[in-house]
Protein backbone atom coordinates (compact mmCIF):
# COMPACT_ATOMS: atom_id res chain seq x y z
CA UNK A 1 0.00 0.00 0.00
CA UNK A 2 1.21 3.22 -0.93
CA UNK A 3 2.09 6.22 1.57
CA UNK A 4 0.35 9.31 2.18
CA UNK A 5 1.90 12.18 0.93
CA UNK A 6 1.75 14.26 3.61
CA UNK A 7 -0.48 18.03 2.82
CA UNK A 8 1.86 21.07 3.33
CA UNK A 9 -0.11 23.67 4.76
CA UNK A 10 1.90 27.02 3.83
CA UNK A 11 1.02 31.20 5.15
CA UNK A 12 3.40 31.06 8.40
CA UNK A 13 6.59 33.20 7.79
CA UNK A 14 8.18 31.66 11.05
CA UNK A 15 8.43 28.11 12.77
CA UNK A 16 5.24 26.91 13.73
CA UNK A 17 4.89 25.98 17.93
CA UNK A 18 2.20 25.42 18.73
CA UNK A 19 -1.13 23.52 17.12
CA UNK A 20 -4.72 22.47 18.57
CA UNK A 21 -7.49 20.76 17.13
CA UNK A 22 -10.99 21.52 18.27
CA UNK A 23 -13.61 18.63 18.78
CA UNK A 24 -16.32 17.79 15.78
CA UNK A 25 -18.61 20.23 14.88
CA UNK A 26 -21.45 20.42 12.62
CA UNK A 27 -18.78 21.99 10.00
CA UNK A 28 -16.05 19.15 10.22
CA UNK A 29 -13.13 20.31 12.70
CA UNK A 30 -10.72 22.70 12.70
CA UNK A 31 -7.34 23.47 13.37
CA UNK A 32 -5.36 26.69 14.88
CA UNK A 33 -1.49 27.04 14.51
CA UNK A 34 0.55 29.14 16.63
CA UNK A 35 3.63 30.84 14.80
CA UNK A 36 6.64 33.31 15.74
CA UNK A 37 5.40 35.46 13.05
CA UNK A 38 2.58 36.71 15.45
CA UNK A 39 -0.39 35.52 13.49
CA UNK A 40 -2.09 32.61 14.45
CA UNK A 41 -3.73 30.45 11.82
CA UNK A 42 -7.17 28.75 11.70
CA UNK A 43 -8.16 26.17 9.08
CA UNK A 44 -10.69 23.47 8.47
CA UNK A 45 -9.34 20.42 10.06
CA UNK A 46 -9.72 18.04 7.39
CA UNK A 47 -8.14 19.40 4.42
CA UNK A 48 -5.61 22.22 5.87
CA UNK A 49 -7.83 24.61 4.18
CA UNK A 50 -6.49 28.29 5.47
CA UNK A 51 -9.76 29.68 7.00
CA UNK A 52 -8.22 32.98 9.08
CA UNK A 53 -5.84 34.98 10.55
CA UNK A 54 -5.72 36.27 13.82
CA UNK A 55 -4.16 39.50 14.14
CA UNK A 56 -3.72 41.49 17.19
CA UNK A 57 -0.50 40.64 18.78
CA UNK A 58 2.58 42.40 18.95
CA UNK A 59 5.31 39.44 19.59
CA UNK A 60 5.85 35.79 18.72
CA UNK A 61 2.70 33.49 19.57
CA UNK A 62 3.79 30.47 21.76
CA UNK A 63 0.24 29.03 22.60
CA UNK A 64 -3.00 28.53 20.60
CA UNK A 65 -6.51 26.56 21.31
CA UNK A 66 -10.08 26.77 20.10
CA UNK A 67 -12.96 25.62 22.36
CA UNK A 68 -14.79 22.22 21.72
CA UNK A 69 -17.16 23.90 18.73
CA UNK A 70 -14.79 26.14 17.40
CA UNK A 71 -16.38 29.64 18.12
CA UNK A 72 -13.41 31.00 20.57
CA UNK A 73 -9.85 31.02 20.59
CA UNK A 74 -6.82 31.86 22.84
CA UNK A 75 -3.33 32.76 22.40
CA UNK A 76 -0.41 33.04 24.42
CA UNK A 77 2.28 35.22 23.40
CA UNK A 78 5.44 37.16 23.92
CA UNK A 79 3.84 40.64 23.79
CA UNK A 80 2.79 39.22 27.71
CA UNK A 81 -0.34 38.75 26.77
CA UNK A 82 -3.38 35.79 26.62
CA UNK A 83 -5.89 36.64 24.17
CA UNK A 84 -9.01 35.60 23.63
CA UNK A 85 -10.82 35.47 20.38
CA UNK A 86 -14.09 35.41 18.30
CA UNK A 87 -12.80 32.55 16.23
CA UNK A 88 -15.98 33.14 13.39
CA UNK A 89 -15.43 36.78 13.06
CA UNK A 90 -11.59 36.50 13.92
CA UNK A 91 -11.85 39.43 16.45
CA UNK A 92 -10.15 40.33 20.12
CA UNK A 93 -13.35 39.29 22.79
CA UNK A 94 -10.35 40.04 25.64
CA UNK A 95 -6.74 40.45 26.40
CA UNK A 96 -5.50 39.01 29.45
CA UNK A 97 -2.20 41.17 30.52
CA UNK A 98 0.68 39.29 32.10
CA UNK A 99 4.08 40.35 33.02
CA UNK A 100 6.12 38.56 30.99
CA UNK A 101 5.82 36.15 27.52
CA UNK A 102 3.01 33.65 27.96
CA UNK A 103 3.59 30.67 26.77
CA UNK A 104 0.76 27.99 27.42
CA UNK A 105 -3.19 28.54 27.15
CA UNK A 106 -5.93 26.00 27.82
CA UNK A 107 -9.96 25.99 27.70
CA UNK A 108 -11.59 24.74 31.27
CA UNK A 109 -13.78 21.45 29.85
CA UNK A 110 -16.81 23.77 30.20
CA UNK A 111 -15.41 26.22 28.52
CA UNK A 112 -16.08 28.75 31.27
CA UNK A 113 -12.09 28.93 31.57
CA UNK A 114 -8.94 29.92 30.39
CA UNK A 115 -5.94 28.69 32.17
CA UNK A 116 -2.22 30.53 31.35
CA UNK A 117 1.21 29.57 32.31
CA UNK A 118 5.03 30.71 30.77
CA UNK A 119 8.12 32.73 31.37
CA UNK A 120 6.33 34.48 34.91
CA UNK A 121 6.33 30.64 36.36
CA UNK A 122 2.78 31.54 37.51
CA UNK A 123 -0.12 29.43 36.91
CA UNK A 124 -3.22 31.98 36.24
CA UNK A 125 -7.18 30.47 35.63
CA UNK A 126 -8.95 33.46 33.69
CA UNK A 127 -13.30 33.51 34.39
CA UNK A 128 -14.12 34.56 30.83
CA UNK A 129 -17.44 35.85 31.77
CA UNK A 130 -15.89 38.13 34.32
CA UNK A 131 -12.46 39.54 32.43
CA UNK A 132 -12.35 42.64 34.35
CA UNK A 133 -11.66 40.18 37.68
CA UNK A 134 -8.63 39.60 38.47
CA UNK A 135 -7.98 35.63 37.86
CA UNK A 136 -7.18 33.10 40.50
CA UNK A 137 -3.63 32.24 41.06
CA UNK A 138 -3.39 28.47 41.27
CA UNK A 139 0.46 28.19 42.01
CA UNK A 140 3.68 28.50 41.08
CA UNK A 141 6.68 26.54 39.10
CA UNK A 142 10.45 26.78 39.72
CA UNK A 143 11.19 27.91 35.93
CA UNK A 144 9.19 28.73 33.08
CA UNK A 145 6.41 26.75 32.00
CA UNK A 146 5.65 25.05 29.25
CA UNK A 147 2.32 23.82 29.20
CA UNK A 148 -1.07 23.50 30.74
CA UNK A 149 -3.78 21.42 30.42
CA UNK A 150 -7.05 20.51 32.37
CA UNK A 151 -8.30 17.38 33.73
CA UNK A 152 -11.50 15.62 31.76
CA UNK A 153 -13.96 16.60 35.17
CA UNK A 154 -12.44 19.89 35.21
CA UNK A 155 -11.38 20.12 38.66
CA UNK A 156 -7.76 19.62 38.20
CA UNK A 157 -4.69 20.96 35.93
CA UNK A 158 -1.57 19.93 35.12
CA UNK A 159 1.34 22.24 34.11
CA UNK A 160 4.75 21.46 33.26
CA UNK A 161 7.67 23.58 33.28
CA UNK A 162 12.04 24.18 32.38
CA UNK A 163 12.32 22.99 36.45
CA UNK A 164 12.06 19.20 35.41
CA UNK A 165 8.62 18.92 36.94
CA UNK A 166 4.76 17.92 35.87
CA UNK A 167 2.54 19.16 38.87
CA UNK A 168 -1.40 18.28 39.28
CA UNK A 169 -3.12 20.87 41.19
CA UNK A 170 -6.11 20.49 42.76
CA UNK A 171 -7.97 24.22 42.97
CA UNK A 172 -5.05 26.03 44.17
CA UNK A 173 -3.19 23.20 46.19
CA UNK A 174 -0.58 21.11 44.58
CA UNK A 175 -1.29 17.56 45.15
CA UNK A 176 0.79 15.14 42.59
CA UNK A 177 4.19 15.96 41.07
CA UNK A 178 6.29 14.07 38.36
CA UNK A 179 9.96 14.71 39.10
CA UNK A 180 12.33 14.64 35.74
CA UNK A 181 15.78 14.30 34.67
CA UNK A 182 15.82 17.00 31.83
CA UNK A 183 12.95 19.44 31.15
CA UNK A 184 9.62 18.43 29.28
CA UNK A 185 9.15 19.20 26.20
CA UNK A 186 4.95 18.10 25.50
CA UNK A 187 2.58 16.90 27.60
CA UNK A 188 -0.69 15.94 26.88
CA UNK A 189 -3.77 14.13 28.37
CA UNK A 190 -5.56 11.17 26.47
CA UNK A 191 -9.26 11.43 25.61
CA UNK A 192 -10.95 9.99 27.99
CA UNK A 193 -8.38 11.53 31.08
CA UNK A 194 -6.81 8.12 32.03
CA UNK A 195 -3.34 8.63 30.40
CA UNK A 196 -0.92 11.16 30.41
CA UNK A 197 1.87 11.68 27.40
CA UNK A 198 5.08 13.02 28.51
CA UNK A 199 7.92 14.06 26.04
CA UNK A 200 11.73 14.83 27.16
CA UNK A 201 14.88 14.69 25.88
CA UNK A 202 14.82 11.56 23.78
CA UNK A 203 12.31 9.99 25.92
CA UNK A 204 8.40 9.69 25.10
CA UNK A 205 6.67 8.41 28.86
CA UNK A 206 3.39 7.12 29.14
CA UNK A 207 1.82 7.95 32.48
CA UNK A 208 -1.73 7.16 34.79
CA UNK A 209 -3.21 10.55 34.50
CA UNK A 210 -4.59 9.91 38.28
CA UNK A 211 -1.97 8.27 40.24
CA UNK A 212 0.93 9.73 38.22
CA UNK A 213 2.62 6.80 38.00
CA UNK A 214 4.45 6.05 34.74
CA UNK A 215 3.19 3.01 33.13
CA UNK A 216 5.69 2.78 30.02
CA UNK A 217 8.58 4.46 28.26
CA UNK A 218 10.75 4.13 24.99
CA UNK A 219 13.31 6.06 23.66
CA UNK A 220 13.16 8.24 20.08
CA UNK A 221 15.77 7.92 17.87
CA UNK A 222 16.31 11.74 18.57
CA UNK A 223 15.70 14.55 21.12
CA UNK A 224 11.85 14.41 20.89
CA UNK A 225 9.94 17.92 21.42
CA UNK A 226 6.28 16.31 21.23
CA UNK A 227 3.94 13.33 21.34
CA UNK A 228 0.56 12.98 20.93
CA UNK A 229 -1.66 9.76 21.66
CA UNK A 230 -4.56 8.59 19.00
CA UNK A 231 -8.39 8.90 20.51
CA UNK A 232 -8.91 5.73 20.72
CA UNK A 233 -5.17 4.65 22.37
CA UNK A 234 -3.77 3.18 19.02
CA UNK A 235 -0.84 4.73 17.61
CA UNK A 236 1.78 7.66 19.51
CA UNK A 237 3.17 9.83 16.83
CA UNK A 238 6.18 12.23 18.01
CA UNK A 239 8.78 14.31 16.38
CA UNK A 240 11.84 16.02 17.44
CA UNK A 241 15.38 17.57 16.84
CA UNK A 242 15.98 15.22 13.06
CA UNK A 243 12.94 16.97 11.04
CA UNK A 244 10.90 13.48 10.94
CA UNK A 245 7.34 12.53 12.47
CA UNK A 246 7.46 8.79 14.05
CA UNK A 247 4.12 6.58 14.42
CA UNK A 248 4.14 3.57 17.20
CA UNK A 249 1.92 1.39 18.48
CA UNK A 250 0.80 2.29 21.95
CA UNK A 251 0.93 -1.17 23.53
CA UNK A 252 4.13 -2.49 22.40
CA UNK A 253 5.99 0.97 21.52
CA UNK A 254 7.22 -0.89 18.22
CA UNK A 255 7.78 1.88 15.51
CA UNK A 256 5.09 1.38 12.80
CA UNK A 257 6.74 4.17 10.36
CA UNK A 258 8.68 7.10 9.65
CA UNK A 259 7.75 10.05 7.89
CA UNK A 260 9.94 12.83 5.85
CA UNK A 261 9.09 15.99 4.63
CA UNK A 262 9.88 19.38 7.20
CA UNK A 263 12.55 20.81 6.91
CA UNK A 264 13.43 21.99 10.36
CA UNK A 265 12.85 19.88 13.81
CA UNK A 266 9.08 19.59 14.22
CA UNK A 267 7.99 21.52 17.33
CA UNK A 268 4.52 20.11 17.81
CA UNK A 269 2.28 16.94 16.75
CA UNK A 270 -1.37 16.33 17.64
CA UNK A 271 -3.97 13.76 16.53
CA UNK A 272 -7.50 14.96 14.97
CA UNK A 273 -10.41 14.23 17.08
CA UNK A 274 -11.25 11.07 14.80
CA UNK A 275 -8.22 10.10 14.62
CA UNK A 276 -7.72 10.10 10.99
CA UNK A 277 -5.08 12.21 10.56
CA UNK A 278 -2.63 14.42 12.64
CA UNK A 279 -0.99 17.50 12.31
CA UNK A 280 2.38 18.85 12.73
CA UNK A 281 4.33 22.65 12.81
CA UNK A 282 8.04 22.86 12.53
CA UNK A 283 10.76 24.95 12.55
CA UNK A 284 10.61 25.38 8.42
CA UNK A 285 7.51 27.20 9.11
CA UNK A 286 4.69 24.85 7.80
CA UNK A 287 1.96 22.78 9.05
CA UNK A 288 1.56 19.34 7.22
CA UNK A 289 -1.33 17.09 7.77
CA UNK A 290 -0.38 13.77 7.70
CA UNK A 291 -3.92 10.89 6.58
CA UNK A 292 -3.35 8.03 9.45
Amino acid sequence: MAKQIPLTCSGHTRPVVDLSFSDKTDDGYFLISACKDGKPMLRQGETGDWVGTFIGHKGAVWAATLDHNAMRAATGAADFSANLWDAVKGDVITSYPHKHIVKAVAFSPDCTRLLTGGQEKVVRSFLLEKPEADPDIIGTHDGAIKKVIWSEEGRTMITAADDKSIRKWDGKNEVQRINLEAPTMDIELSKDGAVLIVTHSKSIAVYDAKLFTKLREFTMPTNAYSASLHPEKKYIVAGGEDFKLYKFDFETLQELDSYKGHFGPVHIVRFSPDGELFASGSEDGTVRVVAN
